[in-house]
């Protein structure tokens, strides 16, 4: 089911975390800090994206590090192929390239953390720690460059519009609040709703519309001009 996780039914066992890189020092470095932090394990590697596949099938990750550019099979569609998957890990995109149209595409394919290269290692385990939660991460450097341009690419607007006409008003408040950055309990708050309504309503939207997480619903608030 859409917006289901590996880690949400991974109870009190650690996070598995599966990294994905073309450079060999890059997982290394990452495996390092990451093996080393309580809750949190990491479970193996991969050098390409075609490699992520078998990778996930042996090692069935709640969160995956995953470049963008890679020799034979690119991230995009190894992070499209892992959110195919039941359950879906997490996919957090980790790059050099703030800027590189990769990255927008890679939020449509359904990745949930955006991060660079030189972020701080204590904010690499936040993030690893909040996707698995189900909270989005973003690179406050490329946010607000990757909404604007997903805001004014061509048609965007109106086939955002189209897509909330199927939603309730209700739903509709919650894409908003979800848009403006607000949290589960924050929405709540806001629209004097319960916070499992506030999840139900989520779950709802991603059925109709088709969406994976939340990300992808604050790029449709976006698109459509609600935050």
């Amino acid at each position: 089911m859409a917006g289901v996780t590996s880690a949400e039914a991974a109870g009190d066992r650690p996070l598995r975390v599966l990294i994905v890189d073309d450079d060999a020092l890059v997982r290394a470095g990452l495996s390092m800090m990451l093996d080393g932090v309580h809750g949190i394990s990491v479970v193996g590697e991969a050098a390409d994206g075609g490699e992520v596949p078998a990778a996930a099938d042996r090692h069935a990750p709640d969160v995956v590090l995953m470049d963008l550019r890679m020799p034979r099979v690119d991230g995009i569609a190894a992070t499209r192929a892992l959110r195919r998957r039941e359950p879906a890990p997490e996919v957090i995109v980790l790059t050099t390239f703030d800027t590189d149209e990769n990255i927008l595409q890679a939020l449509r394919a359904g990745a949930s953390g955006f991060l660079l290269k030189d972020t701080p290692p204590a904010q690499i385990v936040d993030a690893v720690r909040h996707v698995a939660a189900g909270d989005p991460i973003l690179s406050p450097r490329i946010t607000r460059r990757l909404m604007d341009r997903a805001a004014t690419q061509a048609g965007a607007y109106e086939r955002a519009r189209a897509a909330l006409a199927r939603l309730s008003p209700r739903e509709n408040d919650v894409v908003a609040a979800i848009g403006a950055g607000r949290s589960n309990a924050e929405i709540g708050a806001e629209l004097f709703m319960s916070v499992a309504t506030v999840k139900a309503h989520v779950s709802s939207i991603f059925t109709k519309l088709s969406l994976d997480n939340r990300t992808q619903i604050a790029l449709l608030a976006h698109d459509a001009g609600l935050a």
